[in-house]
């Protein structure tokens, strides 16, 4: 089993940065794809990056390639998300993932965090 819980959500003007954490807690977590979610008020969760259980492999939604940057470090368990340059658009609840593979990182299914609150200004 996998508990998650993120961190490093608040408020950053446009073209600022932040970083995002998952913390993971369970003895298979390495074996686990991850995954970065976002949903805003009105709008359905939408996935914003994954990776496989290595970090060698990773995948981007087309909104966030090249501003953002997903990453692992399995021997602290944590999951990782660098947000950079950011946009208005990208203010919206920040949700981590796990799942056995890449293809189960969908809404639904796997395990989940709390989420965590990220607000761009103009």
């Amino acid at each position: 089993q996998v508990q998650l819980v993120e961190s490093g959500g608040g408020l950053v003007q446009a073209g600022g940065s932040l970083r995002l954490s998952c913390a993971a807690s369970g003895r298979t977590f390495s074996s686990y794809a991850m995954g970065w979610f976002r949903q805003a008020p009105g709008k359905e969760r939408e996935l914003v990056a994954a990776i496989n259980w290595s970090g060698y492999n990773t995948r981007y939604a087309d909104s966030v390639k090249g501003r953002f940057t997903i990453s692992r470090d399995n021997a602290k368990n944590t999951l990782y998300l660098q947000m950079n340059s950011l946009k208005t658009e990208d203010t919206a609840v920040y949700y981590c993932a796990a799942n056995s593979q890449l293809a189960g990182l969908v809404v639904g299914q796997g395990y989940w965090g709390q989420g965590t609150q990220v607000t761009v200004s103009s």
